[in-house]
């Protein structure tokens, strides 16, 4: 097969191209290599590239599977993995200067899961400074001149570019989901805690999330069912029920309002429910207090160093922390502070809580 149909194989279908012993690892994983050193230094989607590494694993994996010994469902398939999670030998840098990078002996738990399942770890994808607001150098492949969307800006672009079948990322807003509609590929987070954050850097811990960014549907079940550890089979849909709410609409640009409601007409013809629905009265609090549980977390886990260092940080990063560090000096906190547990984010937290459970009811009779 050659590299350039390689590069089109989603994650699905890599995966079951080794199984049956048509495309080889080492076949897919030099296809993504030289995609990579084609495109990427352009498109600036990888902060690190380890290939020698991953052309190894890859011979490995290969012995494996012609000796029948597949280690999981991504045996020989390669990935990326956005650089604030911990690949044992690879460095972290979560997009930020020199102070903050570390090179890990150990993987994060999700980077493991991946390895488990008999995945080969590429490399690094481009994340913004510490998956916050100020900008990566990435480019969407699309369009130079349209942002690729962050944070995960490099997971997104490495899929768009066919780079790798599936890349990390994370999300505490909207990391993932962003940069993949603004790229063109499928972006997916589960539930908070369904995949494990340990040795990710954390932005604020009680809202971070794993994701996955993949080049279809199936594809995204698939990765997300490795690193859950459940089976998240997508269930069929013919005619699937949305919801539009004129409250976040009215929030929205001229411009950006114009293409929802456009996307919905659209929806609409194709023979989708689409309903306009009213927010209960919560949500109009929890903007305010997950703003509030972002600063306060994002300035505990920078306190260490900030200090020292604040001049390093890029400016929305810096006034995140500068932010979040007023609001913790105004609010009485005991002396011993577990992690997740700062005092100042936990009135905005039961607010946010709150709102999920009185919004339930408007999300079950919805497919979104």
């Amino acid at each position: 097969m050659r590299s350039t149909d390689l590069g089109a194989l989603g994650l699905g279908a890599a995966a079951a191209a080794i199984r049956a012993g048509t495309v080889s690892p080492v076949e897919l994983v030099d296809a993504c290599l030289a995609r990579i050193r084609a495109l990427d230094g352009d498109l600036r989607a990888w902060s690190h590239v380890d290939g020698s590494g991953a052309l190894a694993t890859a011979r490995e994996r290969l012995a494996e599977a012609r000796a029948g010994k597949l280690r999981g469902p991504l045996h020989g398939v390669p990935v990326g993995v956005k650089d604030i999670f911990d690949v044992a030998g690879m460095p972290t840098t979560g997009g930020a200067k020199p102070f903050a990078h570390t090179r890990p002996g150990a993987d994060a738990p999700a980077v493991a899961r991946l390895r488990a399942a008999g995945a080969i770890i590429l490399g690094k994808t481009v994340t913004t400074e510490f998956a916050y607001r100020d900008p990566a150098p990435t480019r969407n492949p699309w369009n130079h001149g349209h942002t690729p969307g962050g944070s995960s800006a490099g997971s997104a672009v490495a899929l768009a570019a066919r780079m790798a079948p599936l890349a990390l990322g994370s999300q505490t807003v909207g990391s993932v989901l962003r940069p993949a509609a603004y790229c063109g590929v499928v972006g997916f987070k589960g539930t908070h805690g369904l995949v494990p954050v340990a040795g990710v850097i954390p932005l604020a811990w009680s809202l971070d999330h794993v994701g996955v960014l993949t080049g279809s549907v199936a594809d995204a079940a698939l990765a997300m069912s490795v690193l859950s550890g459940q089976n998240l089979d997508p269930l069929p849909m013919s005619a699937p029920r949305l919801a539009l709410a004129p409250e976040l609409v009215s929030r929205a640009s001229r411009e950006v309002a114009a293409h929802v409601e456009a996307a919905a007409d659209a929806f609409l013809r194709a023979g989708a429910t689409v309903s306009k629905v009213e927010l209960p009265a919560s949500f109009r609090g929890t903007h305010a207090a997950g703003l509030t549980v972002l600063e306060v977390e994002a300035a505990a886990y920078h306190a260490p160093w900030f200090g020292k260092y604040a001049d390093d940080y890029g400016p929305e990063m810096r006034s995140l922390v500068e932010a979040g560090d007023g609001v913790r000096r105004r609010e009485p906190r005991p002396p011993r502070v577990p992690r997740g547990r700062d005092a100042a984010a936990r009135g905005p937290r039961r607010v946010a809580l709150s709102h999920g459970a009185r919004a339930g009811a408007v999300w079950t009779r919805l497919d979104r």
